[in-house]
């Protein structure tokens, strides 16, 4: 199987080729068009601030490709955000796969809310096996609210979605690749669809 991991310079993607290859996937970084195109899946991740991970996706061309694939795509983290139509992070437009804002947490919170969290109401195969409550560790100080793709849901101070699916895409607020042997059992349900 060939897995892509999108390498646009924005964080995570040697923990995520770590983990992959934990669980017996070689997968690749690549910023290739043709090498993504051509995977079998895609991994998008994202570490950073959403504004400048825009700019460098689009002068990669990256930004007009991964809303057209049809292979499964799972957007990590900030990978998650930027497949949303707009981030309050830097006023930015992102790629429009679905269709909700990014909003930043309310001010009272402690953010950036890093640590480990649990995620509950799970849905679809992504959570095969995964009991309801279990921690995952994430590290955000923007959200993606509740919305009919949400597949996943956490909580800090509000509700919010901790997982996203629409169609071939995606998305995880968590970060699988640092979240245990939960984690990785999410990347196997994810290597599976």
């Amino acid at each position: 199987m060939k897995v892509a991991i999108i390498d646009y310079g924005a964080g995570n993607t040697q923990s995520v080729k770590y983990a992959l290859n934990r669980i017996g996937c070689e997968g690749f970084l690549t910023s290739d068009e043709e090498e993504i195109k051509t995977s079998d899946k895609v991994i998008f991740p994202g570490v950073g601030e959403a504004s400048s991970a825009m700019g460098k996706l689009k002068s990669f061309g990256l930004d007009a490709i991964i809303p057209r694939l049809t292979q499964p795509v799972l957007g990590i983290c900030l990978g998650m955000q930027l497949m949303c139509d707009y981030s309050e992070e830097g006023n930015t437009s992102c790629l429009k796969i679905f269709s909700t804002d990014v909003k930043k947490f309310d001010i009272s919170l402690k953010v950036p809310q890093i640590g480990w969290n649990t995620i509950s109401n799970l849905k679809g195969q992504l959570f095969n096996h995964v009991s309801e409550n279990e921690y995952m560790y994430l590290v955000h100080s923007y959200y993606v609210p509740l919305i009919n793709e949400t597949t996943a849901v956490s909580e800090y101070g509000i509700r919010y979605s901790t997982a996203i699916k629409k169609d071939n895409f995606i998305g995880v607020q968590f970060h699988p690749e640092k979240s245990g042997d939960i984690g990785e059992l999410i990347l196997k349900n994810f290597l599976k669809n």
